[in-house]
């Protein structure tokens, strides 16, 4: 059986959309509710059967290495206090099967760029990229967004698109699939295209911020010229492949939270805050005493 051993996280961005937040912290760390983005990524990697998380990072991202590292002195802190259920949420951060391995992203170059930076950590095998702008939730009771993908991927070892449909005007936004259905959920690819003008996209299939792709995938995202934006796009490395092998986007079960902008990250932060188990109940009844 075809498995996904590495999850690749680009996470090299500046965040400039949530300035003056982000002057001296990374946007990933950024929490919601208690948990930072970044850690809800890795947990859905973690839950789909991955257990080498890659982070492409930056010069001003040691707090995501920081955050996954071993505290020594906060664990014996808790510990001497008797804070016992404390201490297992912090050991819980980075389960003792899990490595994390990080790679500099040295400029600015685009998501294929910080992709091909991690090409010599995917041992030549198929991987995950997750985008932590995207918070992604499963349906109630169901598999998380990855661990749909990695099912998909198992029966048809070809890479595979989480997509969702967005309004026209939205399009613009994102990369953008067209091709025809193979399977439930599932769509063969037969274009996609970066950012186009809602005038001329081929449908309103956008991918979300949640990828499978085999290893050829590098060797297109090597051949191609600066795109759009003047960045190495992976969409484009992703149209090379196309030429070469199917490519999959499937309409995953769940919700998309755009947390790279303050409107999609304080949707996530009060609709979590309303599921979370210790605060979700008394954060209703305020919410109903507002005046809106």
């Amino acid at each position: 059986m075809k498995r996904i051993n590495t999850a690749v996280f680009p996470v090299a961005g500046m965040g400039t959309r949530f300035l003056p937040a982000t002057k001296a912290s990374p946007k990933e760390m950024m929490p919601v509710v208690d948990k930072p983005l970044i850690q809800y990524c890795v947990e859905e990697a973690y839950e789909a059967g991955i257990r080498h998380m890659v982070f492409v990072t930056g010069r001003h991202k040691r707090a995501i290495e920081d955050h996954f590292d071993t505290a020594f002195e906060l664990e014996t802190e808790l510990e001497t206090q008797h804070k016992h259920a404390l201490l297992e949420t912090v050991r819980a951060i980075q389960p003792p099967d899990m490595d994390c391995t990080y790679v500099r992203q040295p400029r600015a170059l685009g998501l294929g760029h910080a992709v091909l930076c991690a090409e010599h950590l995917t041992n030549k095998e198929a991987f995950a990229v997750i985008l932590a702008d995207d918070l992604m939730i499963g349906e109630s009771g169901g598999p998380g967004v990855l661990k749909q993908m990695v099912t998909q991927f198992e029966k048809l070892g070809r890479s595979i698109l989480a997509v969702q449909e967005v309004p026209l005007e939205h399009v613009k936004r994102y990369g953008i699939v067209a091709g025809s259905p193979a399977d439930s959920g599932l769509t063969r690819v037969s274009q996609i295209v970066e950012k186009p003008d809602p005038k001329h996209a081929p449908s309103q299939l956008a991918v979300a911020g949640r990828y499978i792709l085999t290893p050829t995938v590098f060797e297109q995202i090597k051949l191609q010229p600066r795109g759009a934006g003047g960045e190495i796009q992976l969409t484009d490395g992703i149209a090379g492949l196309l030429n070469l092998e199917a490519v999959y986007a499937y309409a995953y079960q769940g919700k998309r939270y755009d947390c790279g902008a303050k409107d999609g990250f304080l949707e996530a932060t009060v609709e979590m805050a309303l599921k979370h188990p210790e605060v979700g109940a008394g954060f209703r009844q305020y919410l109903k005493q507002l005046q809106l």
